[in-house]
């Protein structure tokens, strides 16, 4: 069945072209932009991410409550990065083969590509922190994470969904117990790995995105699995976290008549940091819970994302475009907030940079698509990793 929709596609295609190869160049791209083997849901649910980010930074948002929708556009905070992460993965396996894992004669040069993109991807987060706009810039991290996936390229799907949980699990509660036995330490390393965008809150999300992009992403069972698996998740990691914080912070308060169970724990020595590792689900926090509810609400994104790609086309062109560049918007919004005074400008306009920069953006990399193809960070991540991987000859695009 995949294999005869895929030949209809080739063969719709090549009538495409035949008919359509005498059209100017932008028009050339509006018809192919989007369009198998490319995965259009993905770049949607990556320009949502970015959108989100945009949100995070200067939107002014209420705290979260289920019962109130006019305080749903907190969902941003600390969620959007790990829905970024989330396609991140998706995005390396594509680039390492996608549904296929990358051979052995081929590692080479994959991991030596993506080191080079990484490396990239870190020198312009590290511009961008230089900008001083007061954000916390995720692209260092980023540019680490692509090195750090390489150990998992030639991994099963189900080694890497073993692997994603086992770092849910086990990567905050080791990270509590360094904090806990080195309080005082810091140093640059230091901040990559205990700042707002923790690698064990990370890892999980990247290696549970490399195992979903090793699926079928064209088929409809798989959007509808991502759909209706992420939102099971969410509502697992977020309802178990919701139940269980509220009598923990009864118990461990200040004046507060501890269980027999906290009694014993604390005459046997054993912290309580570790414990809260588990159970913690706010933005940011790197908990257990955060990362299963967000990776839950991550996935289910991406789902909806790839159902709703392909019938509405069109109308979700544009935030594509912005997903297909998203190294570019990022980088773009960083520096517009920096130029327009920062975070407390952007706080006094009461967030109505969040609209504004997301239609600009929006208008600007659909425009950028049609008349010049990909963003010009991403066509330089793209040549220094052909360069670093030693292939001659890369086409220019």
């Amino acid at each position: 069945m995949t294999q005869t929709t895929s030949r209809i596609d080739a063969e719709g295609a090549s009538e495409r072209e035949r008919a359509t190869s005498d059209l100017p160049a932008p028009l050339r791209r509006l018809r192919d932009f989007g369009r198998p083997p490319r995965v259009m849901g993905i770049d949607v649910a990556r320009g949502v991410a970015v959108i989100g980010m945009i949100g995070a930074h200067v939107g002014m948002t209420a705290p979260f409550e289920w019962e109130r929708v006019e305080t749903w556009t907190a969902l941003v905070h600390g969620r959007s990065s790990l829905l970024f992460a989330l396609v991140a993965g998706i995005s390396i396996a594509l680039l390492s083969g996608g549904m296929r894992r990358p051979e052995v004669a081929d590692l080479p040069r994959i991991r030596l590509s993506l080191v080079g993109r990484g490396a990239v991807v870190f020198a312009i987060g590290c511009a961008l922190e230089l900008v001083g706009t007061g954000i916390a810039v995720v692209l260092t991290i980023y540019g680490v994470l692509f090195v750090a996936i390489i150990p998992f390229l030639r991994w099963r799907v189900r080694s890497l969904w073993i692997a994603a949980g086992a770092f849910a699990l086990l990567g905050p509660v080791s990270l509590a117990v360094v904090r806990l036995l080195s309080p005082d330490v810091y140093g640059e390393g230091i901040a990559l790995v205990f700042g707002p965008y923790p690698v064990t809150a990370w890892m999980p999300l990247l290696l549970a995105g490399m195992a979903i992009g090793r699926t079928d992403l064209l088929r409809l069972r798989t959007g509808v699995a991502l759909l209706l698996g992420g939102a099971a998740v969410t509502t697992a990691g977020y309802g178990i976290g919701t139940l269980l914080a509220a009598p923990a912070e009864a118990l461990t308060a200040p004046g507060a008549d501890p269980s027999p169970m906290l009694e014993r724990l604390a005459a046997l020595g054993v912290p309580l940091h570790p414990l809260w590792a588990l159970i913690e689900v706010a933005p940011h926090s790197g908990g257990t819970l955060e990362i299963v509810g967000s990776g839950g609400l991550a996935a289910a994104i991406v789902g909806l994302c790839l159902l709703l790609a392909r019938p509405l086309r069109w109308l979700l062109l544009p935030l594509a475009a912005l997903g297909s560049m998203p190294l570019t918007a990022y980088s773009a919004q960083i520096v517009a907030i920096a130029a327009s005074g920062g975070l407390a400008a952007a706080e006094a306009r009461e967030g109505a940079m969040w609209p504004l920069l997301t239609v600009v953006l929006l208008v600007a990399t659909t425009a950028w698509m049609l008349l010049l193809g990909p963003g010009p960070l991403e066509r330089l991540t793209r040549r220094a990793s052909a360069w670093m991987a030693g292939e001659a000859g890369v086409r220019r695009t």
